[in-house]
């Protein structure tokens, strides 16, 4: 795990340092593979400014936030990268079911939690296979 933090028209602060490396340490939990962070925090106009960028192998995540204080700043961040996270693992997961797509799978999910089976596709006879009728021609 490699954490980097730049702080940008501001003293560096031990305090503010420590806390960000906790918290983006937690991440690594969501993460197969080790993480390697890129922290930017600065003070624009009394806004305080926190951008992450996060790689984890093929992963590439962002985060952007501005508040009124450097932890809130920082916590907001986080919950946006953990979003991100969890949000690409359930894609992932859904590609790997035979192909599914998502909204098949949250169906499935959704009837399952019902109890109830769900409907089938209405099947089409021979007669009906979605082929367009042939037009009528006069003859003359």
């Amino acid at each position: 795990m490699n954490i980097s933090i730049t702080f940008r028209q501001m003293d560096p602060s031990d305090a503010i340092k420590q806390y960000a490396t906790d918290k983006v340490a937690k991440l690594q939990r969501f993460l197969r593979r080790p993480l390697t962070a890129h922290l930017t925090v600065s003070l624009d106009r009394r806004k305080h400014v926190v951008e992450a960028r996060i790689s984890s192998g093929s992963e590439h995540l962002e985060a952007h936030e501005v508040s009124d204080d450097m932890y809130a700043s920082i916590d907001q961040v986080m919950d946006k990268l953990e979003r991100q996270i969890r949000g690409s693992k359930g894609t992932a997961r859904a590609r790997r079911r035979d192909g599914d797509s998502l909204k098949e799978v949250a169906e499935d999910v959704a009837v399952a939690k019902a109890g109830a089976k769900p409907a089938a596709a209405p099947k089409r006879s021979a007669k009906t296979s979605g082929k367009p009728k042939p037009r009528a021609t006069k003859k003359r």
